[in-house]
C-alpha cells in the first residue's frame, strides 16, 4: 500500500500528465475557471481513465481524495 503524502506534482504524475509546477500552472491556467455545476471528475479535458481514476479516488475517500480536493479548489478560480 502506498502510504506517502501525495502532491499535485504526484497527482499529476498518476494522470499522465507533465508534472513540473511550470506545468500544473499552464495547465490550471488553461483550464480554469470550470463552472461549478460540472464535476471536477467529470470535466471535458480528461481522458476516460483520468476521469474514472478522480472519480473513484473521490467516491472511496482513497488517500488521493484530499489532493483531488486541491485540485479541484484551485481549478475554479
Amino acid at each position: 500500500m502506498d502510504t506517502s503524502k501525495h502532491s499535485l506534482h504526484t497527482l499529476f504524475e498518476q494522470l499522465g500528465l507533465p508534472s513540473e509546477r511550470k506545468d500544473i500552472e499552464a495547465f490550471i491556467g488553461q483550464y480554469s475557471p470550470l463552472p461549478s455545476e460540472i464535476a471536477i471528475q467529470d470535466a471535458p479535458f480528461w481522458s476516460e481513465s483520468q476521469s474514472q481514476f478522480l472519480e473513484e479516488g473521490l467516491e472511496d475517500d482513497s488517500d488521493w481524495a484530499e489532493i483531488i480536493d486541491e485540485l479541484d479548489a484551485l481549478i475554479r478560480h
